[in-house]
């Protein structure tokens, strides 16, 4: 069933469009602007035009799965496959089924939104240019790798990614961003080397590099040895990139110094490149290389649950000066080892739960981000003792819907059912339950028990946060008494463009001098609230955060009879 009948050249087109149109842009970006397009300045045209581009890959990608027929999810759709390389059997082949189209949303959509709050609130650093063609090239990268069926290409596009992410850390995000953008991208680049030596075994071991032929082929064509050693390679480059523990340490730092629409991108499409990595190439062409690992995998992933979900609980507890941007990517490290969990199982309850918590994780965190980065804006800072015992009421009584979208981010990455994050957690959680044949089920259920602990704690820390900062502290400065006396800009809604400082009047921890000239009473100092661009970015991560909690059927039912398949050995 397809909702508009879209021909199969049209589809093709499409899909092409949405890979390549970001590559064109950012070239576009770098040259001089139209004289009928600069606006009032050069470096609003170049942001504009960011908005335009990422608008019209987003058009394409929901046109794309308005044609996909959802009546065959786990057939390759808008396929297009071309001769690249003969001399290596290189082919630009591409096509999505119901494992990758939930994914090309997902990035077209934050990539959009992050081009759209980029326009209104633009991080500081040098060019605009410079920074709307890196966002292009990252966003192009990453939609090449969800879309390609040709090892080689996928590790092309792998790659491509790494450089800009690099240079936006590096020039715009914040403090100690030097050193977090070379750990960021010695890392990945390290585990990328290993990861080409096993794409490279598999294809010369094969004689192909075509994903679906070895797919179908279901190891058929590797020795177990030969499966072994190409998972241990490739697995190596792709739980750097998830990240896995212990092969995390470089996510915080990059989150920390990264600029809010970098954290963006980071958390809700770059970590899911690993996970996708694991499910599209590694247990369908390497299935007893893959059972042979699988406790490893799933062991590693109960440690960073527990790992991340510690980190967090530190971070959060009063006089530690934790950053809060460093407390959601500790928490990222968490709920990606729920995915790991669910790929190591090796069962169709377990690998769709990961790739379900793969898009609830990057809609809820990249909502997080996006309101951390407009704390951080206002306060002049992201560190909870500061955001928690310097701000009297804190954000349900200073910015009231900022606070409550953030209690609302908060809880539905705890996992509360009816909400996208609950039903991740909850199917791989019962696909550790009873694993696939040949794993030990003991040691499964035990890993299961672990992680369940895991959600408990996730639970703590993020009440623990809303606690904190939309509540404020209990401490005798907690509010202003009626005596006190505030500024009268204190009243009037802050530019949005206009960010605050730790010092400025809001952010001030104990009351104003009484008698200040023009000054008035005031219980509780004002901030911006959600301003209308800001409104526009995170309202359709919120609203899919509900719709797929409410109706889990929608993306559960593209994805399940692809997994199926791939499961299978290519057999439906």
């Amino acid at each position: 069933m397809t909702v508009i009948d879209i021909s199969a050249s049209v589809m093709q087109f499409l899909l092409a469009f949405v890979v390549v149109a970001p590559l064109l842009g950012a070239v576009a970006a770098l040259l001089p602007a139209p004289p009928g397009l600069k606006g009032k300045n050069p470096d609003q045209a170049v942001l504009r035009h960011g908005v335009t581009v990422t608008g019209a890959v987003l058009i394409a990608a929901i046109v794309l799965a308005v044609g996909f027929d959802h009546d065959q999810p786990a057939t390759m759709q808008a396929t297009t496959d071309i001769s690249w390389i003969p001399a290596l059997d290189v082919r630009i082949h591409l096509g999505i089924d119901g494992i990758s189209l939930p994914l090309l949303l997902l990035t077209a959509l934050l990539t959009f939104l992050c081009a759209l709050y980029s326009y209104f609130k633009l991080p500081a650093g040098p060019s605009p240019k410079a920074f709307v063609a890196l966002v292009l090239v990252l966003e192009s990268g990453t939609l090449a790798t969800f879309a390609v069926l040709d090892l080689l290409l996928f590790f092309l596009a792998f790659e491509m990614v790494l450089i800009p992410m690099y240079f936006l850390i590096a020039r715009w995000g914040g403090g100690q961003r030097q050193a977090a953008a070379w750990k960021f991208i010695l890392y990945t680049l390290l585990g990328s080397v290993v990861m080409l030596l096993g794409i490279l075994l598999i294809g010369l071991k094969s004689g192909t590099f075509d994903m679906v032929a070895l797919a179908t082929d279901n190891g058929r064509g590797l020795t177990t040895s030969v499966q072994v050693i190409a998972v241990l390679a490739i697995g190596l480059g792709l739980a750097v990139k998830t990240p896995m523990w212990p092969l995390h340490s470089w996510l915080p730092d990059a989150h920390t110094a990264a600029p809010t629409v970098g954290s963006v991108l980071l958390a809700g499409v770059l970590l899911k490149m690993g996970t996708y990595g694991f499910v599209r190439i590694l247990l369908p062409i390497a299935p007893d290389g893959m059972r042979t690992f699988a406790p490893y995998l799933a062991a590693f992933a109960v440690v960073g649950i527990i790992y991340g979900s510690l980190a967090c609980l530190a971070l959060a507890r009063t006089g530690a000066k934790g950053d809060l941007k460093r407390l959601i990517a500790y928490s990222s490290v968490g709920h990606m080892g729920f995915v790991l969990l669910g790929i190591a199982t090796m069962t169709p309850t377990g690998v769709n739960g990961a790739l379900f918590a793969n898009i609830a994780h990057g809609l809820i965190t990249g909502l997080l981000f996006f309101l951390v980065g407009a704390i951080k804006d206002r306060y002049g800072t992201a560190d909870l003792d500061t955001l928690a015992g310097a701000t009297g009421a804190a954000l349900y009584g200073r910015a009231p819907r900022l606070g409550a979208l953030l209690a609302f981010a908060a809880i539905a990455s705890l996992g509360l059912p009816g909400l996208a994050g609950f039903w991740g957690e909850m199917l791989t959680l019962f696909g550790a339950y009873s694993p696939a044949e040949g794993l030990s089920r003991p040691a499964f259920r035990t890993f299961m028990a672990i992680g369940a602990f895991g959600t408990l704690l996730t639970a703590a820390y993020m009440l623990i946060v809303v606690r904190r900062v939309c509540m404020g502290e209990h401490t005798p400065h907690s509010r202003l008494s009626p005596d006190d006396r505030a500024p009268q800009a204190a009243d009037a809604p802050q530019a949005a463009d206009a960010p605050q400082t730790a010092d400025s009047p809001q952010a001030a921890s104990g009351p104003e001098p009484s008698g200040a000239a023009g000054a008035r009473p005031a219980a509780t100092p004002q901030l911006a609230d959600i301003q209308t661009y800001e409104a526009a970015a995170w309202t359709p991560l919120a609203a899919l955060t509900v719709l797929a909690g409410l109706w889990p059927a929608v993306l559960l039912g593209l994805t399940d009879p692809a997994v199926q398949k791939l499961l299978a050995g290519g057999k439906s």
